[in-house]
């Protein structure tokens, strides 16, 4: 039970206290008068206006409220490292021991109800919150009156990432922390990284080897990169400096760049010591010789095509003038530059990313040592394509040159004049520079082409390369090869330019020599043996193209080393698809047996490993302002006590709980301590005794 008493006034609270002002006054001016009555009137008058406040004995019945406390565990993936598991299991149990033993102590009036919260970074392996640990306390605290609060204990290796979450806290904040003070660790950081880079150059990516807790800065290092998925090679520098990398771009499209930092002894976790970023590959320009044999109608159809491409510098010579032809034209009539052979041919060649041959035919223009040397440039990693009519079959063929050599196919001598609709493959079905051109339910029926006609095709027999078009009655008409670290394409026909006029309707003729030329240029999308992933949120989707068989299953190991297998569905001609759900964060590794490819999921480094030394230091600003401590586990867990509200919560060795004595009241019993008539009778007699005073 506990008592008090309370004032219900009958009237205003301003008009009891003017009432009670003006009754002062009245009892001083007796008492200057000397009236012998003075005090009588005085009690009179305390009678009345006690009345008027009409005050009650308040007797309430109530019931003792458990404190509430709240044990926040920090279960997030940085405490796996080391022996924080076993601690934050030791501790967890050790503290609600404690507080059993504490609330079953004889004479506690008001035991502990202690809360466990558990925190775990299970946003997926795509989220990088880090630990949302004062949140999650937060939260907990709201389903509490703060008057019932005793206090938290936070189990937890101290690297918290919601510090501005909380600043206040109605009890003391206690942090008891997991790990060793000694504990070392290196960081790998990207401070620059560009986003392009030209194709045949190289770029400059600065990155930073950080030196976390003990460990000494330095001290040697190296840092493997990687590009792809290839073949990593070393870069030297120092713990606590920077080292700048060269990463040579090689290709058009996404360069995918790791960068790992290979462990030391004593480091305390290698998950941060990696780190992806893209640069992707630009051309400049593309240099392409156009070399036309003879004016003819198709010759305008190469040269729109490949001016019409904006990265494309384009070098076009057509022969109009044989040196075997003499007309007896006075040479200061002439406006025709002279061929520059030799610049083109010998000093220059290697500057050409392709060189195009239409229907060239050899009169003595490049000499045979020249030719050689475009097929010596095709080897080293040049590209050639060859688009050539009736002149192909004959004596004057650039078969008849040492080209021969890096040709896909040799002609028959057999020139087909006649209509015919170009088709597609089984081979041009799956190889990305004719795919998708012809619907592929019609290509599996057998129906032939919505496309025109053309009239002249030579017959060739190829003996290396994939066929991907073919001509009359299935003979082989666009053959494509690689020769050494070169390619080449023949198109035994020069009618291609009645699609671009529209005769029969016309057909995909920029669209299949874009791809065509793009293809012997290098385009990453159109490598015909490729493996590509793609990542939503969580998932990867990798993409299997080839010509050949395809491949049986993915292999996929993740950042833990983790390896899991998935299997490849066909997803059209040439192309599979599988798609792996990710349960970690970090740089995924792909690999079919022959081809291989990286995916990020989520950060390279994680959040929550980006600094995993554990600190008291982040959670000392909180603990001081609640009154709360903060604690290794290493040097023992602290004695729990109870402590008065606003005392101490914390010492040498102990960690205290504040007893809020919080309750319910369950009865409430009022008792009028000055009854109205009671007051008013007393007031009367009060004021008769004074008359009678004062009348004598």
């Amino acid at each position: 039970m506990s008592s008090a008493i309370a004032f219900a006034p009958l009237g205003p609270p301003a008009l009891l206290i003017a009432a009670a002002a003006l009754a002062l006054a009245m009892v001083a001016l007796a008492a200057w008068r000397r009236s012998p009555a003075w005090a009588l009137r005085a009690l009179a008058f305390g009678a009345l206006l006690l009345a008027v406040a009409n005050p009650s004995m308040v007797q309430e019945a109530r019931r003792a409220l458990s404190d509430i406390a709240f044990l926040v565990i920090d279960e997030s993936a940085s405490q796996s490292l080391g022996d924080r598991r076993a601690q934050t299991a030791e501790a967890e149990a050790a503290v609600i021991e404690a507080v059993e033993r504490l609330s079953a102590r004889a004479g506690e009036t008001a035991p502990v109800d202690l809360r466990v919260v558990r925190v775990r970074d299970d946003d997926g392996p795509t989220g990088d919150g880090g630990t949302q640990l004062l949140s999650a306390l937060d939260a907990a605290a709201a389903e509490a009156a703060p008057e019932r609060v005793a206090g938290a204990i936070l189990v937890t290796d101290g690297q918290v990432h919601d510090l501005d979450r909380l600043t206040t806290f109605p009890g003391p904040v206690h942090a008891l922390i997991t790990g060793e003070p000694d504990e070392a660790d290196r960081r790998l950081a990207v401070e620059t990284a560009p986003a392009f880079g030209m194709v045949g150059e190289s770029v400059t990516a600065i990155a930073r080897i950080d030196a976390l807790g003990a460990e000494r800065e330095g001290a040697p290092a190296e840092v493997l990169v990687s590009i792809d998925g290839a073949a990593p090679r070393r870069v030297f520098g120092r713990v606590g400096g920077r080292v700048e990398i060269e990463i040579p771009i090689e290709h058009g499209g996404a360069n995918v760049v790791e960068l790992s930092l290979p462990p030391a002894d004593g480091e305390l976790t290698d998950r941060n010591n990696s780190a992806v970023f893209t640069v992707n590959g630009v051309r400049d320009r593309l240099r392409v010789l156009l070399v036309s044999g003879e004016p003819h109608a198709g010759e305008r159809t190469w040269r729109n095509l490949l001016k019409a491409d904006p990265s494309v510098d384009l070098v076009h010579f057509t022969i109009l003038r044989p040196p075997s032809k003499q007309d007896g034209t006075p040479v200061y009539e002439l406006s025709l530059i002279a061929f520059p052979t030799r610049e083109l041919f010998l000093e220059k060649v290697d500057e050409f990313d392709l060189i195009i041959f239409d229907r060239y035919r050899r009169r003595g223009i490049l000499p045979t040592p020249y030719i050689a040397n475009v097929a010596r440039y095709v080897r080293d990693g040049g590209a050639v394509l060859i688009a050539d009519g009736e002149a192909f079959a004959g004596v004057e063929s650039l078969y008849r040159t040492p080209l021969a050599e890096v040709m896909p196919a040799r002609p028959t001598a057999q020139v087909f004049e006649q209509g015919f609709r170009p088709t597609i493959t089984e081979a041009g079905l799956r190889h990305p520079v004719t795919a998708g051109l012809i619907d592929l339910e019609a290509a599996e029926t057998g129906a032939e082409p919505p496309w025109g006609r053309w009239f002249r095709h030579v017959e060739i027999e190829p003996h290396s390369g994939e066929v991907v078009m073919g001509g009359v009655d299935g003979s082989p008409l666009l053959v494509l090869d690689r020769v050494g670290e070169g390619r080449v394409a023949l198109l035994a026909s020069d009618h291609a330019w009645l699609w671009t006029r529209g005769f029969e309707g016309g057909g995909p003729q920029a669209e299949l020599l874009r791809r065509l030329a793009h293809w012997l240029m290098r385009e990453p999308d159109l490598e015909e043996e490729a493996l590509t992933a793609s990542v939503q949120g969580a998932e990867i989707t990798v993409e299997r193209r080839s010509v050949g068989d395809g491949p049986e299953t993915l292999s996929v190991v993740a950042p833990s080393g983790a390896r899991v297998e998935a299997a490849f569905a066909p997803i059209g001609p040439g192309r599979w698809r599988a798609v792996v759900a990710a349960e970690e964060q970090g740089l995924h590794r792909l690999s079919d047996g022959d081809l291989e490819a990286v995916a990020a999921v989520g950060p390279a480094s994680p959040r929550e490993f980006d600094d995993p030394i554990s600190t008291p230091e982040l959670l000392a600003p909180l603990a001081v302002a609640t009154a709360g401590s903060t604690h290794r586990l290493s040097d023992g867990l602290p004695e729990i006590r109870r402590v008065r509200e606003g005392r101490t919560a914390s010492g040498r060795g102990w960690i205290g709980l504040a007893r809020r004595e919080a309750h319910a009241v369950e009865d409430v019993r009022l008792t009028p301590l000055a009854p109205a008539w009671a007051m008013l009778a007393l007031t009367a007699l009060l004021l008769v005794a004074a008359w009678r005073v004062e009348g004598r």
